[in-house]
């Protein structure tokens, strides 16, 4: 274990405190939280956070996170727009409608119908399929635009152009492009524009404006009434559906499939990731309903082998113009595989293969396409002995993979969790996920008002794993440092490890702790 520096800085702990109550205390912070709205996220809290861990995770690689400007001034302006989306409804406070949106790019000149797009719904591996496709793209030669949600450390992570998050400059330039007609649109309506609807058209026009071959493009939540659904993708890509936002989607997969369905337009083809049964009608009805054409994973596409390899996997894929081999994925777990099986034939179905003429890509091309991929926070290594692995699940689904991903990808002799959920979720399920393979579990909360309270989330844990096994602590940088403490308790070399979950935010300030910025 590394010590820390010494020097004459003072004290960390006590500079982590005073920020953390000098944000507590700030008005906008307070006026945000009563009325019920994310408050704008101060990442200096977080880092100034990241210096009481006893080890760093080393230099930041190049996965696409960008840091905060080294300009101060352009610094400023963009926590001014940060502050400004933040004062907005949140991400879970929605009107099902996307009447608004509709009005906004109607006087933007409608810039999403400038460019192809590939759409993306579903439970589960949206964000990660989404920077699969991107990749596939980009290396025959097509300039990109993705738009994913949530970030996991920076806004400006949510508009990618040309496989690269867009800078803080031009983040700044498109929002104040488009703020008049924003204003314009506020007055018109009987709500204003969400913090999402102004983000997903921030995205469309930047599209626009670059401009973009295509645009890969994941909805917030459903399909239907989601903001991004102004547009008419090419593709439609169905990840796996499970249960998730039931109080909003429905208690059902079916329930759900119906809302996202919704994305589902006429002529399209319709690449479908494995499903229920249910959920799975629900698809096929609504393609036949539209004259969209169907390809299925098992049918028609899909992983024909996949082995464990250092950093990853090797994949031999099936796509719909034939089969691919050799290919390395730089992820973990089955499901990234089914996942990159899915983006494969989005690409085909994309450039026409399988439905204009029978063919396949260029082989080396997909290989060097996959062997790029990054997908931060998923199954993501921040640290060595020892291992430190984040993992975005937060849901009992997205809990089952990440714990199969973990056991066959790492063989842990003991596994700490550090977990933080938020309160609207299924905790209870999405611990019972892990309770085979936690030795112990730390519980915790991140930033977010929407963060279940430890003791609650404790309760839930003692239930599930027994009294023994679990330890609260409500500062996250405390309970990295706890599971750190836990796992090193084995010896040196005894290949314990440490598994962080629960939240996109709670990996996002996890990674910033562990010093990826």
């Amino acid at each position: 274990m590394s010590e820390r520096p010494q020097n004459d800085d003072p004290d960390p702990n006590e500079a982590f405190d005073e920020l953390v109550e000098a944000e507590t205390d700030h008005p906008q912070a307070l006026d945000s939280a009563q009325a019920g709205e994310t408050p704008p996220p101060d990442l200096a809290v977080i880092e100034a956070g990241s210096r009481t861990l006893r080890a760093q995770a080393g230099p930041p690689q190049g996965d696409g996170i960008p840091a905060r400007p080294a300009d101060p001034e352009v610094d400023r302006a963009l926590r001014a727009v940060e502050d400004e989306l933040a004062g907005r409804w949140g991400e879970t406070k929605l009107d099902p409608s996307v009447q608004r949106i509709a009005a906004l790019l109607d006087i933007l000149g409608e810039p999403q119908r400038a460019y192809p797009s590939i759409h993306i719904t579903g439970t589960n591996g949206k964000t990660s399929t989404a920077r699969m496709i991107e990749s596939l793209l980009s290396a025959f030669d097509l300039r990109t635009g993705r738009y994913t949600s949530p970030h996991v450390q920076s806004i400006t992570e949510r508009i990618s152009l040309d496989a690269a998050p867009i800078s803080a400059e031009q983040f700044i330039e498109t929002y104040r492009d488009i703020a008049p007609y924003v204003e314009m649109i506020d007055a018109q309506q009987e709500y204003r524009l969400s913090f999402f609807e102004v983000l997903t058209a921030m995205a469309y026009a930047a599209f626009a404006d670059s401009p973009v071959d295509v645009a890969v493009v994941e909805v917030g939540m459903g399909g239907t009434w989601d903001a991004t659904n102004v547009i008419d993708g090419d593709v439609a890509v169905v990840t796996p559906i499970a249960l998730d936002h039931t109080d909003r989607l429905g208690e059902t997969p079916e329930q759900i499939a119906v809302e996202k369905s919704g994305i589902i337009k006429k002529d399209a083809t319709v690449v479908l990731a494995q499903q229920p049964v249910d959920a799975a009608s629900v698809m096929l009805k609504r393609a036949v309903e539209v004259d969209a054409t169907v390809a299925r994973e098992g049918m028609e596409f899909g992983v024909l082998n996949r082995e464990v390899a250092v950093g990853g996997q090797m994949l031999t894929l099936r796509g719909l113009g034939g089969e691919y081999s050799e290919i390395f994925l730089p992820l973990y777990g089955a499901h990234q595989a089914h996942n990159a099986a899915v983006a494969l034939a989005a690409v085909e179905a994309f450039f026409g293969v399988g439905s204009d003429h029978a063919r396949t890509l260029d082989i080396d091309t997909i290989r060097s396409a996959f062997a790029a991929v990054s997908s931060p926070g998923r199954m993501e290594v921040v640290r060595r002995s020892p291992t430190v692995v984040l993992d975005a699940a937060h849901n009992p689904a997205g809990a089952r993979a990440a714990a199969e991903a973990v056991t066959e990808a790492f063989g842990f002799s003991r596994l700490v969790g550090v977990v933080g959920a938020s309160a609207d979720k299924d905790v209870r399920g999405f611990l019972e996920a892990f309770e085979p393979i936690f030795a112990e579990v730390v519980v915790t909360r991140n930033s977010s008002h929407r963060a279940m309270d430890p003791d609650e989330l404790a309760a839930v844990a003692v239930e599930v794993f027994g009294a023994e096994r679990v330890q609260v602590e409500p500062r996250l940088d405390d309970a990295l440092e706890a599971a750190i403490t836990l796992a090193e308790e084995e010896g040196e070399f005894s290949g314990a490890g440490v598994l962080v979950t629960g939240s996109v935010i709670t990996v996002g300030e996890a990674r910033l702790l562990m010093g990826r910025s």
